[in-house]
């Protein structure tokens, strides 16, 4: 049994749950101030040197964040496997967790030569790719900051993908998409943080 079990579905809670926690944890590292001596570079620094402000970081985030959960609801709907009596028979912690990791590993993989391809191309860096390097300095809040294109093509379609070949239930998706967003906003935060386990084991 799940906290949410009896108020959302998983497959609701699939799509909302990895939104909440970008803008609850991105949202962490760009407001408290404790967190400044971390820094990377100084906030002026990020509005001097970026090339696109906030508000429209906001924006371009959001969008990408309805596409992905439109995909996501469609994908559940798709995929929904219900016994006869409507419950969904969720496989064994030791499966749920092989799952995860062969969704990790997928996911990394696409997205790593999805990115490199952008860089190479010209073309596709140029017209696409080169959105989401506007964020010269990087913050938390600009982690899903890019191309509605490349959003489209890494993140949206790189999840779908981990979460067909891995085989999840989408109440295992809920666990794997909130870690992912958790990495992802980490790897675009701007903070070295000591101890922190993403930089550590990944």
């Amino acid at each position: 049994m799940v906290f949410w079990e009896g108020y959302l579905s998983d497959e609701s809670m699939g799509t909302l749950a990895p939104i909440v926690v970008y803008w609850l944890y991105a949202g962490m590292y760009q407001l408290l101030p404790p967190l400044d001596r971390f820094r990377l570079h100084t906030r002026k620094e990020e509005e001097q040197k970026n090339l696109v402000t906030l508000s429209a970081v906001v924006k371009g985030v959001l969008l990408q964040q309805l596409v992905q959960a439109t995909v996501a609801q469609a994908l559940f709907k798709i995929t929904s496997k219900s016994s006869s009596t409507g419950v969904v028979i969720q496989p064994s912690i030791p499966i749920q967790l092989l799952q995860i990791i062969v969704a990790m590993l997928v996911m990394d993989t696409w997205q790593y030569f999805v990115h490199r391809y952008m860089h190479q191309n010209t073309f596709l860096y140029r017209h696409i790719h080169s959105q989401h390097h506007k964020l010269v300095v990087p913050y938390a809040i600009g982690a899903l900051y890019n191309h509605p294109l490349e959003g489209l093509l890494l993140d949206t379609f790189g999840g779908a993908i981990s979460f067909l070949i891995s085989g999840m239930t989408a109440r295992t998706a809920v666990i794997f998409f909130c870690f992912a967003v958790l990495k992802t906003v980490d790897d675009h935060c701007g903070l070295w943080l000591p101890g922190n386990i993403f930089h550590i084991f990944f």
